[in-house]
């Protein structure tokens, strides 16, 4: 049975015991509620997350080791000859009976051996889809019972659905912080390999970025240059255009949004305003190379200023107004949750509506507008597809705006394309870009949240 449809039918299943406990409650209360401990669709929920929970527990553990499991029994059933490969060899052949298996092979031309070891896979796979059926609703069907013969009138249903979804919200949150854990602990042990081939201090303050490395002596043009700082330079430079764009246009806008727009107007704008989050960056991408790196180009060339074809201008542009309605999305919301007792009370005081917004407004919507020019500066550093195709991949160290620079997003992706061997210095400098831009933003993170500590005291 698949999946998908499995889970459905688990779904329809706890429907079925939530509607059973919460009927059985009610009949051993005698249709008097009052005279239950909870509210009768507690008792409904209780059963129903009995029902679903350890039979959805039961079907996360097969489909984890389900696959393993077949492709190790597949694997002892062939040829001792077989068994014997190194394991990439042997990944190979399990492919090949997988690709068989499906129909993707002809088995008419295929090893007999191997032909035996297809349809042996097909069948345990047949047999493991029925049997994890049968054991996810058996599992579903006996925990649903358990529950049912348990509600009483005195049962603490609420009590016990509350403890349910603590444990569940508590998982949750593992699951985040194992997962940042995860990815940390990755970047960390993949770039103490890096910096045991290349030395700290030759990445962090190196003025030459050039990874590609030799594979013989007497290769030309592999430098294996690995000094980062034209990256740093080039992130640094495209991020503050593009928030020297973003940032007063988003305040501006979400300012008029809020306090001076009326509601019709306001309902229309921010709609509008936002729809440029939903628009794929390679879209932005395709104007930024397209028109505005042109258009720039143009313009310097009519000025007498060397323009490169593509440009940290550029690209800085479109990706603010593209990270326009970051801010002034949320810099919209923190202004209107603004409580309106600070508004009237300025006015009474005799100020007027731009004072109001500058001396009261502004400074107890800080924290808020920082968490807002936060996001922004994230999503200027993470930007990749728009600094490739209108910036360029040249590694120049520069704070000229009009030349073609590289971001450290973008070297990621381009040390990363194509096939790739993780044991040379090229690809895990990856990883040691990836750890830096980690770093960076952690800062950013403890900068903005020292100035929401601060300026909250002054209001709170």
């Amino acid at each position: 049975m698949n999946s998908l449809l499995l889970i459905a039918v688990l779904l329809g299943l706890s429907a079925v015991a939530y509607r059973a406990g919460r009927t059985r409650a009610l009949a051993t209360a005698g249709g008097n509620v009052r005279s239950l401990h909870s509210l009768p669709g507690y008792y409904g929920l209780y059963v129903a997350l009995w029902c679903a929970l350890p039979a959805l527990l039961v079907l996360s553990f097969w489909m984890v080791f389900d696959q393993a499991l077949i492709e190790r029994f597949v694997v002892q059933s062939m040829p001792a000859d077989v068994q014997q490969l190194p394991p990439a060899r042997l990944d190979l052949v399990v492919n090949d009976v997988k690709n068989l298996a499906s129909g993707q092979t002809n088995l008419a031309a295929a090893d007999p051996a191997m032909v035996d070891a297809a349809r042996r896979y097909g069948d345990l796979r047949r047999a493991s889809a029925w049997s994890l059926a049968a054991a996810v609703l058996a599992v579903g069907l006996s925990g649903a019972l358990l529950a049912h013969r348990r509600i009483a009138a005195g049962l603490p249903a609420i009590n016990l659905v509350e403890r349910i979804l603590q444990g569940l919200l508590f998982l949750a949150s593992l699951v985040a912080v194992l997962t940042t854990l995860g990815i940390v602990l990755s970047l960390l042990f993949e770039a103490l390999r890096f910096f045991q081939r290349v030395p700290v201090g030759e990445f962090l303050f190196g003025l030459r970025w050039s990874p590609q490395t030799a594979l013989r002596a007497d290769q030309v043009g592999s430098s294996g240059s690995f000094g980062a700082v034209p990256l740093f330079t080039g992130t640094l430079l495209v991020s503050a255009i593009a928030m020297a764009v973003a940032v007063p246009v988003g305040l501006l806008a979400a300012v008029y949004m809020s306090e001076y727009a009326r509601p019709a107007v306001r309902n229309a704008l921010k709609p509008a305003l936002e729809i440029l989050a939903g628009i794929p960056t390679v879209v932005y991408g395709f104007f930024a190379a397209l028109t505005v790196a042109p258009a720039i180009r143009g313009m310097g060339q009519r000025m007498g200023l060397d323009v490169a074809s593509e440009s940290a201008l550029a690209a800085g542009a479109v990706m603010g107004v593209m990270i326009i309605p970051f801010v002034s999305s949320l810099t919209d919301d923190v202004l209107t949750a603004v409580p309106r007792g600070l508004r009237e009370a300025s006015y009474g005081l005799g100020a007027t509506k731009s004072e109001t917004i500058k001396r009261v407004l502004l400074p107890a919507a800080l924290p808020g507008i920082v968490g807002g020019v936060l996001l922004a500066v994230s999503r200027a550093i993470g930007e990749t597809m728009i600094v490739v195709m209108a910036a360029g991949l040249s590694a120049n160290l520069t704070a000229n705006p009009l030349a073609a620079v590289t971001t450290v997003t973008v070297q990621i992706v381009t040390l990363l394309v194509g096939d790739q061997e993780f044991d040379s210095a090229k690809t895990l400098a990856a990883f040691a870009l990836g750890l830096v831009l980690f770093l960076v933003t952690l800062v950013f993170n403890v900068i903005a949240l020292t100035v929401v500590r601060r300026y909250r005291e002054q209001y709170e």
